[in-house]
């Protein structure tokens, strides 16, 4: 048996398992929305909108807490600690509330925060496969942006704050327990008005619940194993290559999350769709297949008059195993 006919063989056990055909269905759908570069163009996006954001943190901070050192050094460890990658070299500094910092960190976050707004509302739109003809035009694309980026910036802000605080204002296991807890949920609440809001599909929030409690634990658990990677890997590198491996340890913990998010927002598609099972080797088309790709091909209706309409092969029909030749009949 070659190479071939066992992948085939392995494609079509995949089509019959429960459980594994959806898994299967999750990673050619990703596959097919490029979601890879979908969650490249939102880190790129999230890593230039960081600092301007955690100069507003900072600087808010410092202007609640002035005057009241042992309250800003449990926000500043907790907190603070909810960067990983970054929260040792932000922690070198005080907390001095700061009118021009504040200025120039809300301009700066209003500025690449619509850049990841947009960015996301993009791939969003692309995963559920909505025609460009139905989607905002840019005034309004922006205007949403703009909502969603005030919304889920202070969401964001107050979950990284509270958790932290709560994290930090003791060392027992139930301030540990309600500190995780807390920011679980609020992390849920983000991903759900992310996942229902940023996209133009019509969308309930049943829809989009399983694939935000799955991004909500997922990013939990990215946050504490960057804080394991920073105190395994970054502390013992010299000062110049310290830089380089924050600024790229940072690049690929803001990518990683981005690929997270896309992959619970392809669930929400897929499990909502039903686009399971699908086939790797396009021999023969499933429904779930066909469906996939006629909805991809109307994605790119861009006028009101332009429809797109998709049609499909007859699949070509199985060769009939081989039988015996029948004896040839004799000449008279």
């Amino acid at each position: 048996m070659s190479v071939t006919d066992a992948l085939q063989r392995l494609d079509r056990r995949q089509q019959q398992t429960r459980g594994v055909r959806v898994v299967a269905a999750l990673l050619k759908k990703y596959g097919d929305d490029q979601g890879g570069q979908l969650a490249a163009l939102i880190a790129y996006y999230a890593f230039v909108s960081l600092f301007p954001l955690l100069l507003v943190l900072v600087t808010v901070l410092g202007f609640v807490l002035q005057g009241n050192p042992t309250e800003r050094q449990k926000v500043l460890e907790g907190t603070l600690g909810q960067f990983p990658i970054i929260s040792d070299y932000l922690k070198l500094h005080t907390l001095n509330g700061s009118s021009t910092a504040l200025v120039v960190g809300i301009t700066g976050s209003l500025l690449a925060g619509l850049g990841f707004t947009g960015a996301t509302q993009t791939a969003f739109n692309r995963i559920w496969h909505v025609p460009f003809k139905h989607r905002p035009n840019w005034i309004f694309s922006r205007l949403r942006g703009l909502g969603m980026l005030a919304l889920l910036g202070t969401l964001a802000i107050v979950s990284t704050v509270v958790a932290g605080y709560v994290g930090s204002a003791s060392h027992g296991a139930q301030a540990v327990v309600a500190g995780v807890v807390l920011a679980l949920a609020l992390n849920l609440a983000v991903f759900a008005i992310a996942f229902k809001l940023l996209t133009t599909a019509d969308l309930a929030w049943r829809d989009v619940l399983p694939g935000a409690i799955i991004a909500a634990i997922l990013w939990q658990l990215l946050q504490h194993l960057g804080g394991y990677y920073v105190d395994h890997a970054l502390k013992r590198t010299g000062p110049l290559y310290g830089i380089f491996a924050v600024v790229l340890g940072l690049i690929a913990w803001l990518y990683l999350g981005a690929q997270l998010t896309i992959i619970s927002a392809e669930i929400n598609v897929v499990r909502k769709r039903r686009l399971y099972p699908r086939s790797f080797f396009s021999d023969p088309l499933l429904d779930a297949d066909r469906r996939a790709l006629r909805s991809s091909a109307e994605t790119e209706e861009r006028v009101a008059d332009e429809n797109v309409e998709v049609t499909f092969d007859a699949p070509q029909q199985p060769r009939p195993a081989p039988t015996e030749a029948e004896p040839e009949p004799l000449d008279r």
